[in-house]
């Protein structure tokens, strides 16, 4: 195992996840911080028996909301243990990665990451977090101190080098997951019965979506990417791979101290930054703008395609760049099923509409902008065989049993095709 280095990141929340230490390192890569809190307005601390190992230890939950920059949308959590008797302290974050690592970025693209545990100095990242606008909260938990001892021991003993490190998936097992793990395990499983079979109808889609949609490229990339293991309802359990869903959930568990009263698990919380970027509350309901710029694409090669000369030349190029983005999307769309262990992305419907086959009519389009007839046998076979699946990505949705959320790219890519088919098969004279 490699020593730390100045290449060394650590991201901010799960994982298309996070942020680095280091500024500009990835899109998917962050850090923690902390500082105990103020108590909570209905909190109250519970009450333990004298004298038991692991009293003098402090155990809170410390939660960075969003940020500005792409890899820090998704917000980041982790664990702080403090010693009240010797004044130590460390903060826990399972966030940590190495540039360093061999084939670091292959293995990023492939979905075969490796992350790993370390301690840190929660003074270390206010400074940063300030500077970024972040909001950040503490929540103070009631453990007992023999569950304070016994996480601590835990996060001491998975800290060490042959323990550290282990393999990352954004939905699955992120800095945030392992947060929670660590805390359920401590609480004999309260967490996880607090939260199991509990949920509000959201998706692991839903969630990537209102926490990207501040960010257009990263949102469309991310709805375009997902596959349909993304479109199940999920419970509160699973949706705290986000880290801002931990500390809400947290907020509902209640633990029994030495008096066998019951008590809530946050004895008290703490705004320690006030961020000035919101988290979105939900995802977005565009489906009208996807369909209204796809309604205009179509009308617009419509026209470009019943011309001569520069219309002409017109509809090669917007049909061009609209065929190229299709095809590449389609190619790239292949690589995540078929090329990475990014199991969110397998059996992704929307390759019928980012289909692959539109590369083949870039020579259609390069005959367009040369002022001649685009149109040939093969271009418009080509042409309605896009359409067809296109229409057939349609058909899918509306039957019964469909699992995806494809409709945005439906109401987009449908009309689209269907515009370029028609300029092609009756061109002008």
């Amino acid at each position: 195992m490699r020593a730390l280095a100045p290449r060394r990141g650590d991201p901010r929340a799960g994982q298309p996840p996070v942020s680095t230490t280091r500024r500009g390192a990835h899109r998917w890569l962050g850090a923690l911080i902390l500082l105990l809190g103020a108590a909570g307005a209905d909190a109250r601390p519970a009450t333990w028996t004298p004298g038991q190992p692991g009293e003098s230890l402090e155990v809170s939950l410390v939660t960075v909301g969003p940020g500005e920059v792409y890899w820090q949308r998704f917000g980041h959590n982790a664990l702080r243990v403090r010693d009240a008797a010797s004044g130590a302290e460390a903060l826990y974050n399972y966030g940590i990665f190495d540039f360093a690592e061999e084939n670091f970025f292959l293995r990023f693209l492939r979905g075969e990451m490796t992350y790993e545990l370390a301690a840190r100095r929660p003074a270390d990242d206010l400074g940063q977090y300030r500077a970024e606008g972040r909001q950040v909260i503490e929540q103070a938990l009631n453990l007992s101190p023999t569950q304070r001892l016994e996480l601590a021991r835990y996060l001491a003993w998975n800290t060490r080098p042959e323990n550290r490190k282990y393999r990352y998936d954004y939905f699955l097992a992120n800095c945030s997951t392992k947060v929670r793990d660590a805390l359920d395990a401590a609480l004999g499983g309260a967490l996880r019965a607090s939260t199991d079979g509990r949920s509000r109808g959201y998706t692991l889609r839903m969630h990537a979506l209102r926490l990207t949609s501040p960010d257009l490229p990263v949102y469309l990339g991310v709805h375009a990417g997902l596959g349909p293991t993304t479109d199940q309802p999920v419970d509160f359990w699973d949706e705290m791979f986000v880290p801002m869903e931990v500390a809400r959930h947290v907020r509902d568990v209640r633990v029994r101290d030495d008096a066998d009263a019951e008590v809530p698990l946050v004895a008290a919380e703490a705004v320690l930054l006030k961020g000035r970027v919101p988290e979105p509350a939900a995802p977005p309901g565009w489906i009208w703008r996807f369909l209204a710029l796809g309604l205009a694409l179509a009308a617009v090669l419509r026209w470009l395609g019943r011309g001569n000369g520069a219309r002409r030349r017109g509809f090669g190029a917007l049909a061009g760049v609209l065929w190229l983005l299709c095809g590449i999307g389609g190619l790239l769309l292949l690589f995540l099923w078929f090329g990475t262990a990014h199991h969110a992305t397998w059996r992704n419907a929307n390759l019928a509409l980012f289909n692959p086959l539109c590369l083949a009519l870039l020579p259609a389009a390069w005959r367009a902008l040369r002022g001649r007839a685009p149109a040939s046998r093969a271009a418009t076979w080509i042409a309605a065989a896009v359409a067809s699946t296109a229409f057939l990505a349609w058909l899918w949705l509306v039957l019964p049993g469909h699992r995806q959320d494809t409709l945005d790219w439906i109401a987009l890519w449908l009309p689209v095709h269907f515009a370029a088919w028609r300029a092609l098969r009756r061109p002008a004279g």
